[in-house]
């Protein structure tokens, strides 16, 4: 049996679930929460979610039946609060702020927080993340679990439902609970007294019951004592402890009329407009509902009211809150609002009839209660009056047949009528007002959605009286054949004074007619009927003056037409009509035929004809400028066709016109159409000189196209700076990228597509010069990339091969021998090679640039600037460093072109004697050649080396005498020789140095040089060198080739 229970509250439970979280209907749901309350198992087997057990027997148990009682309603009005939570989370549309609870919500802490495991079903919710303020869903969390949510919350509404079915004693299988809260088996001594009267003990016995009431009813009110209500079979045990009503059954009697007529205890309030005495719970009164506070002074004197309210009850809720609280608990209404209206989308519900009284008991019949909150309506009502929900169909209930009670009926106390309260006049005025001031909007709001303004409809209703056709009905009806006699009337009372003012020479008064004393000249006035409407509608309906305002309307527009240039009274009058009075209208309807010359010059096919600026009309050139060139002002046309009609001065249009967009100033303005060109010296305006973004300088864009197509055509990449400054200086790489990016837009626009052309091709070239791959042809100086890993190389144009590595012209017996080994063989065995001696060999270790790589066979000896024929790169041909003119060395003091130059380098080592050089190579023991080689020139140096010859840079012999012991080579280049072998073997020449030449090198390269107190020459010099040597290494740019 059991298995078969659990199965079946498994099947209710997946489908109310279902229902819950989709599109199932609310009656559904309820049913299915009925049917899980209704079957009997325990709470621990029929909750699997909640704990119910645990929340009932922390929040139900007290120490007698009353208090158990308070206790479940305060958990069961929790439980509601839970249930309203779930069903925001589950629902398709939830609220704005669903992840949050707030602690400081009044309705969270008076229900919610005030139980115990409340916070522990927010869990379940979800709400598991604590909040300094509240709880939270967590931020990983992006949507609930509606399954789990739809479960808990299904728990919720059941076990709300069983508690308010324990409260009113009304459910099927109470043993369960009773284990867990013993103290529902308990009954108090008195019972829960009903709303009766209680009876003094001294009239119970000695007089009847019928003559106990009477004289309770003439006795004070402090015979009456606070009463509570009763249920069912608490008051039946009671009254049936006697044995003459073993088998008496007591019919429940509940009214709160009674309890407020007969209830002493509680403190009453007098209204001072209507005399009614009310409870003080009640904030307005019940008769004339006037609020408590607008009592007068006298009736706080006559009935004074206690300082401090304890309690109040909500008129939308009847929850009783505490005096302090503002808003009530539960539905957060204020405290003195009323009970909200009902829906209108509802049905009217009849007048609920009153509760039976005191010795007439009513008909269970026409009571039923509503499953989903347990409020008790009455029939015919067929829909809850607290959650709108409709009254389901009564199970059929077994009728318990009971014995007829022995007990005699007491008879009803008469109770004398009161005599109906006076009527207010401002109350009944003031209900009158509102009654017609919601019908009048209810008429507006039927009239907006047939298109009919509130003006119109409250005029409407004024001239068709207050009769049964609507006002919308009569507008649609009566209103064109109104206008049209307002027309009529207007027309023929315009006639009339036109033919009265001609009769008396125009004498006559227009004051019946509103119209001024001057006359117009034109004939009749006909109206339309939009102008005839707005004169109805401002005239309130009258006829008569809605036709006097019309034409006061009329001329009125008539002589604002005239003072706009507009003289034909005529014409404006028929273009009023037909624009239906609009002053805009008629004004385009005017303007359109003097439009109409412009309108077919515009469309017309015809090019626009330029503008002459000695035209005689000054306007009408201003006009055209303003038009054609959109210049900002009237002030700015006028200062342009002054400067366009000066003699002396050979602007073009479009020059003015743009130099006066940009400024108002004459002056400023003739500067920027006068600028010389530095190159041709010829003056030109603002916008036809070009300037580059590295200077100030401006020329031409003659001179500028020019001068950039020859250094495209002609020079290098590097020449392409400015023609006046000759800058800037590109030999900086990042200066290099910044400033060809923005010169090839301007080049773009100036050059011709062939240069043009030319010129990405060299800026291509000189990008790829960076690339490591790239090589230049040692037979025609052309270059490329090079992805192969084999030394033989063959150039793509002249298909001479080279070597990859040391550039050299490939021969067979490079094959398979290193770069080393085929120079050695070379030097050997090569008569040529032999012949040409050193010569030879500084032209195979010449100069290479390291910048793009390229090679020069040339020496090194003369002049130590060096600048590439290929990339423009400037730099030393002996340490490799760049020659700059901003130098980026901290503390140079050197301005102009200069470079910084290690202690190793050739521009110092050039200066010292042959034999102090050998003398350096043989403290390192490194050879080196002192005789003449067999077959060379004897008595001239045969080293080529790069000279200056009429401009132009051209490659010679050497041609100086040599000297004797330097190998065939004059000194300059037996130096150069020597160098060589020092920066082949990395020698250092600072053990060399004299004095002078230690302590000048420490300064140039900002060694400490201060020599301390008691410290010998020796000592000293000895420890600046070693400091030298070990703060400033070699040059690491100086060629290291043996």
């Amino acid at each position: 049996m059991a298995s078969t229970l659990s199965d079946q509250l498994e099947d209710i439970r997946c489908h109310a679930e279902a229902c819950l979280y989709s599109t199932g209907s609310v009656l559904e749901v309820r049913a299915g929460i009925s049917a899980m309350a209704n079957i009997p198992l325990p709470p621990s087997v029929k909750y699997c979610y909640i704990a119910a057990e645990t929340m009932i027997i922390e929040n139900g148990v007290n120490n007698n039946r009353q208090e158990t009682i308070g206790s479940l309603q305060r958990l069961s009005t929790a439980l509601n609060i839970l249930e309203k939570y779930g069903c925001n989370l589950t629902s398709s549309s939830r609220p704005k702020y669903w992840r949050t609870v707030k602690h400081n919500n009044p309705v969270f802490r008076a229900t919610v927080d005030a139980i115990q495991g409340g916070r522990a079903v927010l869990g379940l919710y979800g709400y598991s993340n604590q909040q300094p303020d509240g709880l939270s869903f967590p931020d990983e969390v992006v949507e609930p679990d509606i399954e789990k949510v739809a479960a808990v919350t299904l728990e919720v509404m059941s076990l709300r439902m069983e508690l308010d079915m324990l409260i009113k004693e009304a459910h099927p299988h109470p043993e369960f609970f009773e284990r867990i809260i013993p103290s529902l088996n308990q009954k108090d001594d008195f019972g829960p007294i009903s709303d009766a009267v209680a009876i003094p003990s001294s009239l119970r016995e000695s007089q009847p019951l019928y003559m106990s009431l009477a004289s309770l009813s003439q006795s004070s009110t402090s015979a009456f004592l606070p009463v509570r209500t009763a249920n069912a079979s608490t008051s039946t045990s009671i009254s049936t402890r006697h044995t003459e009503r073993a088998n008496h059954h007591r019919t429940v009697v509940t009214s709160s009329k009674m309890r407020k007529n007969h209830s002493s205890s509680l403190p009453s309030w007098h209204c001072t407009y209507c005399n009614r005495v009310n409870s003080n719970q009640d904030i307005l009164c019940e008769t004339c509902e006037r609020p408590r506070l607008a009592s007068s002074g006298s009736a706080k004197d006559e009935f004074p009211q206690p300082s401090t309210i304890t309690e109040w009850q909500c008129k939308s809720c009847t929850v009783v809150n505490a005096g302090s609280s503002i808003l009530c608990e539960v539905c957060e209404r204020p405290r003195l609002a009323t009970k909200p209206p009902a829906t209108p989308t509802r049905p009217p519900t009849p007048n609920r009839p009153s509760a039976p009284v005191l010795g007439m008991p009513g008909d269970p019949d026409s009571q039923w209660v509503c499953q989903f909150c347990t409020y008790v309506n009455y029939t015919p009502a067929s829909v809850c009056e607290m959650c709108d929900l409709p009254r389901p169909e009564p199970a059929k209930m077994r009728v318990k047949l009971h014995p007829p009670s022995q007990v005699r009926r007491v008879p009803v106390l008469s109770v004398k009528p009161k005599d109906p309260p006076m009527e207010d006049p401002d109350l009944r005025r003031q209900k009158r007002i509102r009654e017609e001031g919601l019908k009048l909007i209810q008429l507006i709001r039927d009239g907006e959605k047939k298109g009919v303004s509130p003006e119109e409809v409250y005029t409407g209703m004024r001239v068709s009286g207050y009769g049964n056709i609507l006002p919308c009905d009569w507008l649609k009806a009566e209103l064109p054949h109104l206008l049209d006699q307002i027309c009529a009337t207007a027309t023929s009372s315009r006639a009339a004074l036109l033919k009265a003012g001609q009769n008396q020479n125009g004498s006559g008064t227009a004051e019946d007619t509103g119209v001024e004393e001057e006359q117009p000249r034109g004939g009749g006035v006909t109206l339309s009927r939009a102008e005839a409407k707005l004169a109805w509608l401002s005239a309130g309906g009258d006829t008569e003056r809605a036709a006097r305002q019309a034409l006061r309307d009329r001329h009125a527009k008539v002589k604002e037409l005239c003072s706009l240039g507009f003289t034909d009274e005529a014409r404006c009058q028929e273009v009023l009509r037909q624009s239906e009075g609009e002053v805009r209208g008629a004004l385009s309807l005017l303007q359109r035929p003097l439009m109409e010359p412009f309108h077919q010059r515009m469309w017309s096919d015809q090019p626009e004809p330029p503008i002459d600026i000695n035209h005689p009309d000054k306007q009408h050139v201003c006009r055209r400028l303003l038009a054609v060139y959109d210049l900002p002002s009237w002030g700015r046309c006028e200062l342009a066709l002054s400067l366009l009609q000066e003699r002396t001065a050979p602007y073009s249009l479009d020059d003015v016109v743009q130099a006066v967009r940009e400024s108002h100033d004459r002056d400023f303005i003739r500067r920027v159409l006068a600028k010389e060109c530095p190159i041709c010296l010829s003056d030109f305006p603002h916008s036809k000189m070009q300037s580059l973004t590295s200077c100030q300088c401006s020329v031409c864009c003659g001179c500028f196209q020019q001068h950039f197509t020859i250094a495209v055509r002609d020079k290098h990449i590097r020449d392409m700076v400015c023609p006046v400054c000759w800058e800037p200086d590109i030999n900086d790489p990042e200066h290099l990228n910044s400033y060809f990016s923005t010169l090839d837009i301007q080049l773009r626009e100036c050059l011709e597509p062939e240069v043009y052309e030319l010129f990405h091709k060299k800026l291509t070239e000189q990008a790829l010069i960076k690339d490591p791959k790239f090589l230049w042809c040692s037979h025609c100086s052309y270059g490329f990339i090079y992805d192969g890993d084999q030394l033989k190389v063959t150039c793509f144009q002249c298909r001479n091969s080279f070597c990859a590595q040391c550039k050299k012209p490939w021969e067979s017996q490079h094959g398979g021998v290193s770069c080393e080994r085929y120079q050695s063989w070379k030097r050997q065995n090569d008569p040529e090679y032999q012949r040409q001696g050193l010569a030879g060999y500084l032209r195979d270790n010449g100069i290479t640039c390291p910048n793009c790589r390229f090679q020069y066979a040339l020496s090194k000896g003369g002049c130590m600037h060096f600048s590439c024929s290929q990339c423009r790169y400037q730099f030393c041909s002996g340490c490799n460093n760049p020659f700059h003119t901003t130098c980026a060395v901290i503390h140079c003091s050197v301005t102009g072109l200069h470079a910084h130059h290690p202690r190793d380098c050739l521009f110092y080592l050039r200066d010292w004697e042959p034999g102090r050089l050998q003398a350096l190579l043989q403290n390192k023991s490194v050879e080196f050649n002192t005789d003449t080689p067999p077959g060379t020139q004897a008595g001239l140096c045969g080293v080529i080396e790069q000279k200056d010859e009429g401009g132009q840079q051209m490659d010679s012999a050497c041609g100086a005498q040599t000297q004797p012991g330097h190998a065939g080579l004059c000194e300059k280049h037996y130096r150069e020789y020597l160098v060589s072998l020092i920066n082949g073997h990395s020698i250092d020449p600072a053990p060399l140095f004299n004095a002078n030449e230690l302590v000048l090198a420490c300064r140039r390269y900002q060694v400490d040089d201060a020599r301390g107190e008691m410290e010998d020459d020796m000592t000293y010099y000895t420890r600046i060198l070693e400091k030298l040597i070990d703060e400033v290494p070699l040059g690491d740019k100086v060629p290291r080739k043996k």
